[in-house]
């Protein structure tokens, strides 16, 4: 007996067959998340570690605590995965969907969480992408077209 599969598009095509308008509240949300991570790149990038992070020293030795530290604000920060995020996001509102609805709240609640430990920092700018994506996904869910975020 063969089954058959089912294929779900988080947002159907109009039915004449055109292409979905960009959904410029998803596409504003995750060109927002670029745009952090290329800030915190641009202040976080003028370090005095890049050669010792390079050569590799984590593996074998103890680097002075100022040298870690710094070393989690940048390379091992979450920058490069943020930035691919919002490129994701980007690419699924210009396909007229809406992220889907746990990322905003993950994101909203991951910079809530991080201003609650270290007060008011550049987390308070992950805010503003949270706000516009979760706009979105709501509106998408209210209007019925994003099947799914249901």
């Amino acid at each position: 007996m063969v089954s058959e599969q089912v294929t779900r598009h988080p947002v159907p095509n109009p039915p004449d067959g055109a292409a979905r308008p960009a959904d410029r509240l998803t596409v504003v949300g995750g060109a927002a998340l670029v745009a952090i991570a290329v800030l915190h790149t641009l202040v976080f990038i003028a370090q005095p570690w890049w050669a010792a992070w390079l050569a590799g020293p984590f593996r074998d030795e103890q680097l002075p605590v100022e040298a870690v530290a710094q070393f989690w604000a940048l390379p091992g920060s979450f920058v490069v995965a943020g930035a691919l995020l919002g490129l994701s996001i980007i690419g699924t509102g210009r396909r007229g969907a809406p992220a889907a609805l746990h990322v905003p709240i993950a994101i909203g609640l991951w910079a809530a969480l991080c201003i609650w430990i270290v007060g008011p920092s550049g987390f308070v700018l992950l805010l503003a992408p949270a706000v516009l994506l979760l706009i979105a996904s709501l509106r998408a869910r209210r209007r019925g077209t994003d099947r799914a975020t249901r």
